[in-house]
């Protein structure tokens, strides 16, 4: 047994809290190495009473470890606990301070010493039940040309970084029937506040609606009607940069050192200008336009969290997605988590993070993140065909592996948005991987997101092309592809184990493009299997039960001896759900 590759932390998504009641206990293993683990567990003030060994398994592996896990519920709230590991030759106990042949002593254990509730990380629950659906208002649909700004093209036109469409908020509410009818229950709007470009993120008053958008009025009305239609509203916001047209950055543009405001920014050198292409102030990505703002100076955070709550409280939004999210300090990020909960409990705060966000997950600052590293695995398997089954799994199961279980149940799960080429372009017109990126999508963990136009069959390069106007004339629309996104939306608001249960990987192999994975909770056992190539394949499942549905076929399957044989065509999948009293998971195999 190799224990130089054990590792367990008792913190952060190792070892904490579920809920009031429960503790997450995680271990990781070399891969393979390890055949069965357990966690000592027990009351550290009546430990010979209460101690017991609570056996684990792996919920998820990568290319070099297995990480297991087990659920715990101290009945005082209080947990001191190691490991014991096995293989086939030797038991291994694990304390907090050595590996050993014999079981440790109460004191060397690590220690829980308390659930508080406050201290338990708590995501919204609407967010595990969510389909969202991404919408860039300047181009989804022009509902009052008596706002377009000058120049606005004709719809349809070729996006480019500085064109006008006319696209608004009244254009959203008139066509929210598509939203729901879709299926989709919550909305994701990037940037509405008044800004100089069509993408919004150089904010000029963070208290206004573009007028190109609409007003206040109007604003109300939408948010108001998709509450109507329960769907839920996500508002985007640049608190990392504002816009060079924003009245401080004016200020000090205009009164350089003398500005009441030049401390609101980070200017190394005054005057600002821009000094070989760099310019002499921070700013998002060197570009001039985006100053980057001061977060730790009293009055921008005072500001800026007078925006969040104005937004929250006058308008009842249901969540913030937050932009270049990393580049903010934490500090500013526990403030304003603080001030929207204490208006809402329930709002969702999303951060734009693309890599490992541990930091910003610990309970104090994000509910979770746009979960890129999910996009990636996604498109390399299904979209691009450039990786196996079993390297997919490893993606996967890497990232769950990262966080506490209730900011998977959250994470924001998309295959495309503003900021990439489609998917459907990046497959090549292939809709047929497209749909199975959407099934995984539907069928896994956490929040799904769909970028407005993906359900109709719209293509598009890298921005500004992946911002295409939507198109609404139905007979350029991909009604098949649409029916094919309601069935599976449908079907993941219809069973809670697609959503909220266990996920495990049953077949993924190396060198395969077949693909098998199990979800299932107290009432429900799924199991799905999809072909990502372009050759049908048989497969061959160990199956508990002996009636099964295909669901998206609506078929029983009668089963002899648990064996599951079938042939998947190309691109083909099936969605099975155990209709047996017994409903107990899998054997990986």
């Amino acid at each position: 047994m190799l224990i130089e590759a054990v590792y367990h932390r008792p913190k952060l998504n190792w070892g904490y809290p579920y809920d009031r009641e429960t503790i997450h206990l995680r271990l990781r293993t070399k891969k393979q190495d390890v055949k069965q683990a357990w966690a000592l567990a027990g009351d550290k003030y009546m430990w010979e009473k209460s101690k017991e060994l609570v056996p684990m398994s792996i919920f998820a592996a990568d290319d070099l470890f297995d990480y297991w896990e087990c659920a715990v519920k101290p009945p005082y709230r209080r947990l001191k606990y190691g490991f014991k590991l096995a293989d086939d030759q030797e038991e291994i106990w694990m304390d907090e301070d050595k590996f050993g042949a014999e079981e440790p002593q109460m004191d060397r254990l690590f220690d829980i010493p308390f659930i508080n509730p406050v201290d338990v990380f708590t995501t919204p629950d609407w967010v595990k039940d969510a389909v969202f659906y991404q919408i860039f208002p300047e181009r989804f649909a022009n509902g009052d040309t008596s706002n377009d700004p000058e120049g606005t093209l004709p719809w349809g036109g070729k996006p480019e970084w500085n064109n006008f469409f006319g696209g608004d908020l009244q254009g959203i509410i008139d066509h929210l029937d598509h939203l729901t009818e879709l299926g989709v229950n919550a909305i994701y709007l990037c940037p509405i506040f008044k800004a100089t470009t069509n993408h919004k993120y150089d904010t000029e008053d963070y208290m206004k609606i573009d007028p190109s958008f609409g007003d206040e009025e109007t604003l109300k009305k939408l948010v108001n009607t998709c509450h109507s239609k329960g769907i839920r509203v996500m508002f985007d916001a640049v608190f990392n940069h504002s816009g060079k047209t924003f009245a401080p950055f004016v200020d000090v543009q205009e009164k350089g050192e003398q500005s009441k405001y030049k401390d609101w920014f980070h200017v190394r050198k005054f005057p600002l200008a821009v000094e070989d292409g760099i310019p002499t102030y921070d700013t998002f990505d060197f570009e001039p336009l985006m100053p980057k703002l001061n977060t730790e100076n009293p009055e921008v955070k005072e500001y800026l969290l007078g925006v969040a709550r104005y937004w929250a409280e006058e308008y009842g939004i249901d969540g913030w997605r937050l932009d270049v999210a990393d580049e903010v300090d934490h500090q500013f990020w526990r403030e304003f988590r603080l001030t929207l909960k204490n208006i809402n409990p329930d709002i969702y705060i999303l951060g734009e993070i693309w890599h490992e966000s541990i930091p910003w997950l610990q309970g104090d600052q994000f509910d979770s993140v746009m979960n890129y590293p999910f996009k990636n695995a996604v498109t390399d398997f299904f979209i691009k065909d450039v990786t196996d089954a079993q390297t997919f799994s490893h993606a996967i199961g890497n990232q769950m592996s990262r966080y506490p279980r209730q900011v998977a149940e959250v994470a924001f799960n998309l295959i495309d948005s503003h900021d990439t080429p489609r998917a459907l372009t990046v497959a090549g017109g292939d809709k047929n991987r497209l749909k199975l990126a959407a099934l995984f999508q539907m069928t896994f963990t956490g929040a799904p997101c769909i970028y407005y136009g993906d359900e109709i069959g719209m293509e598009g390069e890298g921005d500004p092309d992946c911002r295409r106007c939507m198109v609404w004339e139905e007979e350029e629309q991909d009604r098949e592809l649409f029916a094919y996104y309601q069935q599976i939306i449908g079907m993941r608001k219809q069973y809670s184990a697609l959503r909220q249960g266990t996920f495990r990987f049953l077949h993924s192999r190396k060198g395969s493009n077949e693909l098998v994975y199990e979800r299932y909770d107290d009432q429900e056992k799924f199991i799905i299997a999809m072909n990502s190539s372009s050759e049908p394949i048989d497969i061959e499942i160990d199956i508990k039960g002996t009636k099964w549905e295909d669901v998206l076929k609506n078929r029983e399957l009668q089963l002899e001896g648990g064996l599951l044989k079938c042939q998947l065509p190309a691109y083909g999948y099936q969605v099975l759900r155990c209709l047996d009293e017994d409903k107990q998971p899998q054997q990986t195999g």
